[in-house]
């Protein structure tokens, strides 16, 4: 198929199952849409005796969507911008503490016990680099899948704002741990010291790239009265700051975090008459759920292209309880903690535990793991994980919060 029929099927196939999804499943666009692309890939799998013409199309049309690719290069850089942009600047400055602790304290610590976990789960038949890299990939929730399932449930306000800044930015210290781990892999031995001044060179680079694109793009939006080419400065900065990161091997996924709230704060105080701040953020919010839509899609045709047998449904099962009983004990300390430091921090254990999803991010990174490495496994766990996190955790999330009445922990 080409490139411009593959588009034409993953929107109708969006649109078609959205559609379902809101009028008879009464389901979220989101989780709907992944669990109906979900189910069809199973069925199309286990027809594939009866209907092998079917089937081998397909998977055929999985083969030629390089997923990584899209993700990494095509789609991420506009929706972690969008997710950026969209922040509620004031919520998110009354809650930077919290955010700094989770992203940086709680992607480290939940890195390590993940790894304990699964190498205890597994009787040590796994390598112990092995579960390593799969921590690292695996312990930064996913800001995707995060802003998506916080766009439509009514959490409060302040654990809102926790949550969308913690996925934000520890995906940063996700990537290097990652990167890390993989030179351990093929034989080398960074220092901690290696590994901290990578993430210092990374996330710090990064960030002093995505504010001054950023400054340097509301300046230029200052210049003319024109909404349409205002949008198109901000296109340039989500796809022009994070190809310049990658070309200077920082952290791209960070800079574009930073770019979008530096925009949004360069250009907060700009008359409307100036800036038309409602058409952008239109613009931003439609461009943001069309996205969404395609990449659950997405998800749910990974189906196919993942081999599941016995022992890998077990590893995946032992995956989810790892990563979310750790998270809960993570979480559950550092808050502890942090109100030593902040009295009266308004958060809940609970809630931040349960709406730490894992997404998109952590598939491509799982499919970028060299096969001696323990690509297989690792890619059905973390497939495993993702459709548990988006389709029950994301899912439930409102019958949840009911149960605990959104109380703090």
């Amino acid at each position: 198929m080409t490139t411009l029929e593959i588009l034409s099927l993953l929107f109708a196939t969006a649109a078609v199952f959205g559609l379902i999804s809101s009028r008879w499943l009464r389901l979220p666009n989101s989780i709907g849409t992944m669990l109906l692309t979900v189910l069809v890939s199973a069925g199309l799998i286990i027809s594939a005796q009866r209907f092998p013409g079917i089937r081998l199309w397909a998977a055929d049309l999985v083969v030629q969507i390089d997923f990584q690719s899209l993700v990494l290069h095509g789609m991420l850089p506009l929706l972690l911008f969008a997710g950026a942009f969209l922040l509620d600047l004031k919520q998110l400055a009354r809650e930077r503490l919290p955010v700094a602790w989770l992203s940086v304290m709680g992607t480290g610590v939940c890195f390590i016990l993940v790894a304990l976990l699964m190498s205890l789960f597994n009787y040590g038949r796994i390598p112990w680099i092995q579960c390593l890299i799969f921590g690292a990939l695996i312990s930064p929730t996913d800001p995707i899948a995060v802003l998506e399932m916080l766009r439509r449930v009514g959490i409060p306000k302040g654990i809102q704002a926790q949550l969308a800044g913690e996925s934000l930015f520890n995906d940063g210290i996700g990537a290097v741990l990652f990167l890390a781990m993989l030179e351990v892999a093929y034989g080398h031995a960074p220092t901690p010291w290696h590994i901290s001044g990578l993430l210092f060179v990374k996330a710090g680079g990064a960030a002093a790239v995505g504010i001054i694109a950023a400054f340097v793009a509301s300046q230029l939006m200052r210049q003319i009265d024109s909404y349409k080419v205002d949008i198109l400065f901000t296109l340039a900065l989500a796809f022009g700051g994070y190809v310049l990161a990658e070309y200077l091997r920082l952290s791209a996924p960070l800079e574009a975090v930073v770019s979008g709230i530096s925009l949004r704060y360069f250009i907060r105080g700009v008359p409307h008459n100036r800036i038309d701040h409602e058409q952008i953020t239109s613009f931003w919010s439609v461009l943001d759920e069309i996205q969404n839509s395609v990449l659950f899609v997405l998800l749910g045709l990974e189906t196919m292209a993942i081999a599941l047998d016995a022992a890998k449904v077990r590893t995946g099962l032992a995956a989810i309880l790892s990563v979310n009983l750790v998270r809960l004990v993570v979480v559950s300390a550092l808050l502890a903690f942090l109100r030593l430091i902040q009295r009266g921090l308004q958060s809940s254990a609970l809630l931040l535990t349960w709406g730490g999803l894992r997404g998109g991010l952590s598939i491509a990174l799982a499919l970028s793991v060299p096969s001696e490495f323990g690509r297989s496994w690792m890619l059905a766990a973390t497939y495993l994980v993702v459709v548990f996190s988006v389709v029950i955790q994301g899912g439930s999330m409102n019958w949840f919060m009911r149960r605990n009445h959104a109380k703090a922990a």
